[in-house]
């Protein structure tokens, strides 16, 4: 039985994409083990499905200066030596890391051991992480053709980003049940990550009146930013987070208003979801701006920049998507059908030997 260490984590970008290859590697036969941070949002997704998980010191890769770059310059330094001990234990075939400041010490431990490492960069350049980690790579998986003009030509693949399975599985009747909306309206949903977004929902409260002349809205609006006093409007729903129901959710979503992480409008994509996105600009090395502007060129969304967002722009991209929703469906049904599960499955397999 081969056996592969999966890696990677900070954000749930950095951990659902793993999470998705998992099927596919148990039908493939892997023995799969984890390396995560300690107590990192990573540890959690990770403990509910199953595998077997491991923590490690780890510290924040940052571009900018902070005290805690001092510090955590030894915790990086401690979260290498731990990755060598647990991988000289676990001795697996391969590594797969999905990027974030979780997965370097692991995958450069990995390129010490002499154990071949694939990594995945979701956006449409490489971050600080997957730049410290492309050296030691045998293979690297890129999710827009844009990203392989950043990487070296012999290492790099155009696979897109796994998307879990589930998410395609969805029933709109049951969306409507546990939302409690009847199904009169179009429904527009709104996403802003796990943590929210609050720009994002601010503008969406202020733009409601005009968006409920035409939408039932469902708006998922992050950890602690309910806004109580919005709670018995009919026909706007909010949820701090949802899982299980996710795909539910957008299965009964007519459009999607969202952040333009690497994963979420992948996931936008698959489903083919007419959408408006906006990117976080602010605290930020760009990436999301980058992704949407590609997504924009190829016809698959309408974008809205964060410093001009107000609600009349909001309403105004909102319709001209919905009214044209039929052409982004069929810009998004063309693309070109990368099957990145498949494909990923195969880089591994190759590089596992």
């Amino acid at each position: 039985m081969k056996k592969i260490v999966l890696t990677g984590g900070g954000t749930a970008g950095h951990v659902t994409p793993n999470v998705a290859l998992v099927p596919a590697l148990k039908e493939k036969g892997y023995d799969i083990t984890y390396i995560g941070s300690y107590n990192g949002i990573e540890k959690q997704l990770i403990e509910d499905i199953g595998i077997p998980y491991f923590g490690i010191a780890t510290g924040k890769l940052r571009r900018y200066f902070d005290l805690k770059n001092f510090t955590d310059v030894f915790n990086v330094l401690k979260g290498y030596k731990e990755s060598k001990e647990l991988l000289k234990k676990l001795s697996p075939d391969v590594v797969f890391s999905k990027g974030g400041f979780v997965a370097v010490p692991v995958v450069r431990a990995a390129g010490k051991l002499g154990i071949p490492c694939v990594i995945h960069e979701s956006d449409m350049t490489p971050g600080l992480a997957n730049k410290l980690c492309i050296p030691v790579a045998r293979k690297i998986c890129c999710n827009f053709p844009e990203t392989l003009e950043h990487m070296p030509k012999d290492k790099a693949f155009l696979t897109g980003s796994p998307i879990r399975s589930e998410l395609t599985e969805g029933s709109g009747e049951k969306g409507l049940k546990f939302t409690g909306l009847n199904g009169k309206k179009p429904i527009l949903m709104i996403i802003g990550g796990s943590q929210g977004a609050q720009s994002i929902n601010e503008t969406v409260r202020e733009s409601l009146p005009k968006l409920q002349a035409v939408f039932d809205v469902v708006h998922i609006c992050g950890k602690d930013k309910v806004d109580n006093m919005m709670l018995n409007i009919d026909g706007y729903k909010q949820y701090e987070y949802i899982k299980e129901e996710l795909k539910d959710i957008f299965a009964m979503a007519d459009i999607v208003i969202s952040r333009a992480g690497a994963n979420a409008i992948c996931e936008i994509l698959e489903l083919k979801k007419p959408n408006v996105l906006i990117p976080l600009q602010s605290g930020s090395r760009g990436d999301q701006v980058l992704n949407a502007e590609s997504f924009a060129a190829s016809g698959f969304s309408e974008v809205i920049k964060e410093d001009a967002l107000d609600p009349s722009m909001l309403v105004e991209t909102v319709m001209k998507v919905y009214n044209d929703r039929d052409k982004y469906i069929a810009n998004m049904s063309r693309r070109m059908e990368l099957k990145p599960i498949d494909r990923i499955i195969d880089l591994i397999e190759e590089t596992a030997g």
